[in-house]
């Protein structure tokens, strides 16, 4: 760890922390652009006019629900997805683009900050994602980001979606560390700073919707992080 981390004014403290868990989708991959880009034409083909932050927050209300049911992949999840945006909004979506929001996963982007920051970070700590996920389509993803994770960890693994601690846990296991040794950055309180508050591990909330109204796809919750930050720039800035 580098020495500058000691003297950092943050709350955060740094002494014992020998990895960085990050949630992808939200934190590194710009899911909500992904989200609205996939969805968008099949609103549009049944003649649904909903303005993005309106998709966004639907959105929010829905995947939760079809993640809490008993595990299942989580392409069959997003299918799922497509499926109540057709119950909510009565239309009724051909197979093809009830298959098509998984499949977007591969164009969705990472953030413009992203791997600058990743790459600065692996030069102090261990990198890990912990992300709701299937391990085909997180390698999608992970052929975006230009650095070497030491571990990733996902919802098929766990057999579990965040804020399951289940997921958590089951991170703890595969890195073969305690939660004094993880810092856990994300952007959604819902999935992340709250189970993150229950296991008493540090937490960054990365705050990519900050100046914006709502919550956007992620569902509203109150938690504590550790630290706010508003980018991966910024944190890296601190961590670094």
């Amino acid at each position: 760890m580098n020495e500058a981390n000691n003297n950092s004014d943050s709350p955060l403290d740094l002494k014992n922390i020998e990895a960085l868990t990050f949630d992808c989708y939200g934190t590194l991959i710009d899911w909500e652009s992904g989200i609205y880009t996939a969805l968008k034409p099949i609103l549009e083909n049944h003649n649904i006019e909903l303005t993005r932050d309106e998709t966004l927050e639907l959105y929010s209300a829905i995947e939760p629900k079809a993640q809490s049911a008993i595990y299942k992949p989580y392409r069959n999840i997003l299918s799922e997805v497509v499926q109540l945006f057709g119950v909510k909004l009565d239309f009724k979506p051909s197979l093809e683009e009830t298959l098509s929001l998984a499949e977007s996963i591969a164009n969705w982007p990472p953030f413009a900050d992203t791997n600058a920051a990743l790459h600065k970070l692996k030069q102090d700590y261990k990198l890990a994602i912990v992300s709701n996920i299937d391990n085909d389509l997180i390698k999608l993803s992970a052929s975006q980001l230009d650095v070497e994770f030491d571990w990733i960890i996902t919802a098929q693994n766990a057999r579990a979606y965040k804020p399951d601690l289940r997921v958590f846990q089951h991170a703890f296991e595969q890195m073969q560390l305690d939660t004094t040794q993880i810092l856990h950055i994300a952007q959604s309180i819902f999935h992340d700073i709250t189970p993150a508050n229950e296991l008493e591990l540090q937490s960054v909330w990365v705050n990519r919707r900050r100046g914006l109204k709502g919550t956007g796809a992620t569902p509203p919750a109150e938690a504590h992080p550790t630290l706010e930050v508003g980018s991966l720039a910024e944190l890296a800035e601190i961590l670094t």
